[in-house]
């Protein structure tokens, strides 16, 4: 996929990309495979705002999508690669040889017409699905799961891709995008293969309106609000924040602060992310 310049008719272009969608096979979504999506604006049963900046958006279904692989040793036909509003990735529809139809997250150089299947013992080539004890060492792989029969919950945006390191005993040493290395149950699935839509992080969006589209509010510098509302609030005009590092609304350290609180799932991992770091 390419990413597109606009003739600067207006500021907003200016600066705007886009796609070309050259991979794009079917415009229209399977009905079969759609949900309704209600939002939420950001708000959680009591109405009170958990989640700042949600809220408007172009209307939107969900695609459901298959991330447990679990039909099994039944190969399936590409039908179509499709757009999905609710992720970076694009989307194969896959039509099973008993005749069920399923999503899954297309990976790089899956054509249509092409002939994917998962199992225990299939062939290392993209789209494919199997476990991680039969995946060479050195593969690329994405959509891996962190229980078994759970789904994949890793690697799963746009042109994502894990690498396979190495194994031992029960785990594999599995090196995420981010750079961290962390163990995997050598039982647990992994489809092969990058996630594709490679130019994702290549497109600027040009105009505040489009930033909208995606259901995105504005964010409000905390230095122009006042000290009620923000920490770094208030002061006869600009002011710096005037404190010992920045702050987040609540009062607690922001901008590199390390928040990670997780003792159960430490010893997975074996590199954290960042240079140098352990």
């Amino acid at each position: 996929m390419a990413v597109k310049k606009y003739k600067p008719t207006t500021p907003g272009q200016r600066g705007m990309t886009g796609y070309t969608f050259e991979e794009i096979s079917k415009s229209t979504p399977e009905r079969s495979l759609l949900k309704p999506l209600r939002k939420s604006g950001g708000r959680n049963a009591y109405g009170r705002v958990t989640v700042r900046h949600r809220g408007g958006g172009h209307r939107r279904h969900i695609r459901v999508v298959d991330f447990k692989r679990d039909k099994r040793d039944i190969p399936a036909r590409v039908a179509a690669i499709e757009y999905d509003p609710n992720r970076t990735a694009r989307l194969a529809l896959l039509f099973y040889a008993d005749g069920e139809k399923r999503y899954i997250i297309a990976p790089q150089d899956l054509r249509v017409g092409d002939t994917v299947i998962a199992g225990q013992n299939v062939e290392i080539r993209p789209g494919n699905c199997l476990p991680i004890a039969n995946i060479p060492v050195g593969t690329l792989v994405h959509n891996i799961e962190l229980k078994e029969g759970k789904g994949g919950q890793l690697a799963r945006s746009a042109g994502a891709a894990a690498q396979l390191m190495a194994k031992e005993g029960d785990y594999a040493q599995v090196r995420m995008p981010s750079g961290e290395v962390r163990l995997v149950r050598q039982n647990c699935f992994a489809t092969i293969g990058q996630v594709g839509n490679l130019d994702h992080s290549n497109v600027k969006l040009g105009k505040a309106g489009r930033k909208r589209h995606l259901g995105i509010r504005p964010s409000v510098r905390g230095t122009a609000m006042t000290p009620r509302d923000h920490p770094h609030g208030g002061g006869e005009g600009r002011q710096p924040i005037g404190m010992p590092g920045p702050k987040s609304p609540w009062g607690k350290p922001t901008l590199g602060y390390k928040t990670r609180r997780n003792k159960k799932t430490d010893q997975y991992i074996v590199r954290r992310r960042g240079k140098g770091r352990r």
